[in-house]
């Protein structure tokens, strides 16, 4: 299946060095896939040169005048911001001209235009930020939401949940994902209102393979595929994930480079620490999802270097192939319907 993916080039701290050098890359990895460049046209041409690759011919450049700062407020962007690179390349996605957007600009900024310009799904209140991360059992946790909601109702927790499944059934082929409300115990006694009433929804949906309650640490023991809190508190989670990842990595380097001894003791350990760096480097889950859209827009780390950027654009393309805003559609319109039977 052609995947055509707009990518915002403009936005994220490093801008279109990234995202230009981060799409020639990922075109030469999928022979059907087609990238549109959204944003100062003369800027990306220079940094393309005069390349004359077959890939580069699936390459082309929509020119916009703007872009969303990291620092903007989104109702600013929102209204004086509308040939910014961000608001065109989710444009491209409502016309029909792309398949999904990629962008590493301001999340508060994305999430609002997106939302304005697509619109939620039937059925969804909000949109929600979901993203992996690794665990135990050498798969990926699915965490949602990460920022996008700070006030969450029951309802919304439980159609995070929903949206979760539909995600961890099309990106994994999870046949019957276990979904988890994030909590400060597993008791039934324990966790605030919104948390304990949620989870009354989700024990009587047959949709749902609803586990219980989760606890921090089973973000990476793997005993669990989807994770549900609020946006603040999953937020905080994954910064504090990102920041200990940052911490153990200094601790080793510090470590081996101590003195002669421990220096050779890297040398042959090399492999191994290679290998550990692999599964914990935070730039191979990039690309976080923001779901219940009508349309597909996905948020790279505004910090990404071109590997992060390259894994952002293949979460898009995995998206496309297994259309999951319909997914999600088509279960919703279930649940919706089976409401009103009973009814």
């Amino acid at each position: 299946m052609t995947a055509r993916i707009a990518l915002d080039a403009m936005s994220g701290d490093h801008g279109p060095s990234v995202v230009v050098h981060a799409a020639l890359k990922i075109l030469s990895e999928f022979d059907d896939l087609q990238l549109i460049l959204v944003g100062d046209e003369a800027v990306l041409k220079s940094l393309l040169g005069h390349r004359s690759t077959k890939a580069i011919q699936r390459l082309s450049i929509h020119h916009t005048g703007q872009q969303v700062e990291m620092n903007e407020s989104p109702s600013h962007a929102l209204r004086n911001k509308k040939d910014s690179s961000m608001r065109v390349a989710i444009n491209l996605v409502k016309q029909g001209l792309a398949d999904a957007c990629v962008s590493a600009g301001n999340t508060g900024a994305l999430m609002a235009t997106a939302r304005y310009v697509l619109k939620t799904l039937p059925g969804i209140a909000r949109p929600a930020i979901i993203t992996a991360l690794p665990n135990m059992q050498e798969t990926c946790t699915h965490v949602l939401d990460l920022g996008a909601n700070v006030d969450t109702t029951p309802e919304h927790l439980f159609q995070f949940a929903l949206m979760g499944t539909v995600l961890a059934q099309a990106v994994d082929n999870l046949p019957q994902p276990r979904i988890g409300l994030l909590n400060i115990g597993q008791e039934e006694i324990k966790g605030n209102e919104n948390v304990k009433e949620a989870a009354k929804l989700l024990s009587h949906n047959p949709s749902i393979h609803y586990i219980g309650f989760v606890e921090g640490d089973d973000i990476f023991k793997g005993t669990v595929d989807v994770v549900v809190c609020d946006g603040f508190v999953g937020n905080v989670s994954l910064k504090t994930t990102e920041g200990v990842a940052k911490m153990i990595n200094h601790y080793v380097k510090q470590s081996f480079n101590r003195n002669l001894w421990t220096r050779f003791a890297a040398l042959i350990s090399l492999p191994i620490i290679k290998n550990f760096s692999q599964k914990i480097d935070p730039r191979r889950y990039n690309g976080a999802s923001l779901l219940g859209l009508r349309g597909i827009v996905i948020k790279s780390h505004g910090s990404a270097d071109v590997l992060s950027f390259t894994y952002a654009i293949k979460e898009a393309i995995i998206e496309v192939q297994k259309n999951v805003p319909e997914q999600i559609s088509h279960i919703l319109a279930t649940l919706l319907n089976e409401k009103g039977r009973v009814k």
